[in-house]
């Protein structure tokens, strides 16, 4: 098994924690490979010693050099998150949710030296619920993709797997997720907030500037037109927090200071943390 190399964890980064993939190979027994990246002459002859037939990348985060991939006699694969050529690239989940797609799916491909645009085995799709967050989806998906790959390397044993081109016309891309990307515009209409909140939760976490600081925004709901400036919290109550918005308002169920544990709004309005006519941006 190919997995990054353990990460350091902790304020003091002194600790250095290893993948979950690791520690579950480590216990059956399944031996560990840790490059920093995944080429070089010495990573490929010690990749060749597992005499592996096929190889399945999952999330691994780096991009996969021809010879890795064409070194397994049947070939290298992927699990991806969407329904492609739709939402390529690395956020599929979130965006999917961002755009206020009503499904998505898993696809089973092999991989090729270009971006999620190899031939596809297997597509299975999924409903989005309408408050369905990032996390929730992300775990539905993992359960989905496992039993799909289960199925797609069955059909490849046995000779019996069709590979279908993707239509390159019909690609559309996810790029990489940055603190920016997960920063509230109030300005936008209620919909496209609580969309936003739902596709960073738990992480990065949706976040809005306050008191000079910054506050990360989670379980929101959509409400009708409320005539404040946007960004501005207009109630405070026992199940969250109302902020305008440029259309709309949403209903904010837990906020999250910096350095701090989730919590309601009206834990911190207590402490006067947080008040009615605050705005928020």
């Amino acid at each position: 098994m190919v997995t990054q190399p353990d990460r350091p964890v902790g304020r003091s980064r002194s600790t250095l924690v290893p993948s979950p993939v690791k520690e579950i190979a480590l216990a059956e027994g399944i031996p560990v490979l840790q490059p920093e990246k995944p080429r070089g002459d010495e990573f490929i002859a010690q990749l060749r010693a597992l005499e592996p037939d096929a190889s399945i990348v999952v999330a691994y985060g780096h991009i996969i050099p021809k010879a890795v991939l064409d070194l397994p006699p049947l070939g290298s694969f992927n699990v991806h998150a969407s329904l492609l050529p739709k939402l390529r690239g690395a956020a599929p989940i979130q965006a999917a949710i961002l755009e206020g797609h009503a499904e998505t799916g898993v696809t089973i491909m092999r991989m090729v030296p270009a971006l999620d645009a190899g031939p596809m085995l297997l597509q299975v799709s999924a409903p989005i619920a309408e408050d369905e967050t990032y996390g929730e989806l992300a775990l539905r998906l993992s359960e989905l993709g496992a039993l799909a790959l289960i199925e797609a390397m069955t059909l490849v044993a046995l000779g019996r797997a069709r590979e279908e081109a993707q239509d390159d016309a019909r690609a559309t891309y996810a790029g990489k997720i940055d603190r920016e990307s997960a920063r509230v515009d109030w300005s936008r209409p209620a919909v496209d907030v609580c969309r936003a909140i739902r596709a960073y939760d738990p992480k990065p976490g949706a976040f809005t500037a306050h008191r000079g600081g910054s506050l990360k925004l989670f379980g929101a709901r959509q409400l009708p037109h409320v005539e404040r400036a946007p960004g501005e919290i207009v109630e405070i109550a026992t199940d969250g927090m109302i902020v305008a918005c440029g259309v709309g308002a949403v209903r904010v169920t837990q906020i999250q200071p910096a350095g701090k544990t989730r919590m309601s709004p009206e834990q911190l309005a207590r402490g006067r943390a947080i008040a009615l006519g605050d705005r928020l941006g």
